[in-house]
């Protein structure tokens, strides 16, 4: 529970999501959509990578070899951050993309966890904050929690084998990468609450197809996979945008951590409770069907947000984020 659950945890949350919105807005000034939706996309291509690798490791050596080839792996790219990484664009002499004049390297002042807590408060103030950090809590919900945690106990249930089931895990990676960069680039271009309104929505009525797609062989599953897959990681480019409009660029990269504090938030919720409903009724089907309600209700609260509502323009943005 220790090692897993607060060092692994802390482990991931140092180098969560919110980490594209910081390089986004020190580094572009134009296509800020179009990079997150990449840079989000490239975790989704991970899992293509790590996870039938991973479960087949795990599988046929066990766990603990599984753990260790992991373990190296992220090693190994440490010295290949640290001599190819730079803070910000000026540390290089250049100009942000987008930019005509490069930007001075200003750091931040303070200590860090006031100054996070502040901007909290400031963010806390608006409704725009909370119908935006709402939408994020349902889709950690219904995605970390419910299919990243739960898809394969459930695979095992209707009889297909572990090994499958993170297939088809991997597989949603695949159309993950694809919808989430086309999403960054649709949200620089079109209204990011709309947007919102119909990936929850979709993600939604997905969800409560699942159940039905186990008895539909292994092809209904895959057609679940397809189209939840695009889904997955859409809705981050323009939940950022959405964001970005609410409390703006100098404190995007603070905020967008402070939402994903409450998508994770929805993601424990919802593994938790997910797995209390299986050992409740047998099955998963209350668990997807709860999830996919939740997620038509958040389709909802979107169009409720008043920031975004005009088409994006690329010059009108600000000082970069710190």
């Amino acid at each position: 529970m220790l090692l897993w659950g607060v060092v692994v945890g802390l482990g991931c949350g140092f180098i969560g999501a919110y980490l594209s919105a910081y390089i986004a807005a020190r580094w572009f000034r134009a296509r800020q959509g179009l990079v997150i939706g990449v840079l989000t996309a490239a975790n989704a291509a991970g899992q293509l990578v790590f996870l039938p690798s991973m479960a087949a490791l795990a599988t046929y050596a066990g766990w603990r070899v599984m753990a260790l080839v992991l373990a190296v792996a992220v090693i190994a790219f440490v010295p290949i951050l640290l001599l190819l990484m730079r803070e910000r664009p000026a540390d290089l002499g250049l100009a942000p993309y987008g930019a005509h004049a490069v930007v001075p390297s200003a750091r931040p002042v303070g200590n860090p966890v006031a100054v996070a807590f502040s901007a909290l408060a400031v963010g806390a103030r608006s409704r725009d904050f909370w119908l935006i950090a709402g939408g994020y809590f349902v889709c950690g919900a219904s995605t970390n929690g419910l299919i990243g945690t739960h898809l394969i106990p459930a695979c095992v249930d209707h009889g297909l084998t572990e090994v499958v089931g993170a297939g088809l895990l991997a597989a949603t990676g695949v159309f993950s990468f694809i919808g989430g960069t086309l999403s960054g680039w649709l949200s620089d271009r079109f209204d990011n609450r709309y947007m919102l309104f119909w990936y929850y929505g979709l993600r939604g009525l997905s969800l409560m197809y699942l159940p039905f797609a186990f008895d539909m062989s292994f092809y209904g599953l895959t057609l679940f996979m397809v189209f939840y897959g695009l889904d997955w990681i859409a809705g981050v480019p323009p939940t950022v945008r959405l964001l970005s409009g609410v409390v703006g660029q100098e404190r995007i990269g603070i905020m967008v951590a402070w939402i994903t504090v409450i998508h994770q938030v929805g993601g424990a919720a919802a593994a938790f409770l997910a797995g209390l409903l299986r050992v409740s009724y047998g099955s998963y089907l209350q668990a997807f069907m709860l999830s996919g309600i939740l997620c038509i209700i958040a389709a909802l609260m979107v169009l409720f947000i008043g920031a975004g509502r005009s088409r994006y323009e690329p010059e009108g943005i600000a000082a970069p984020a710190e």
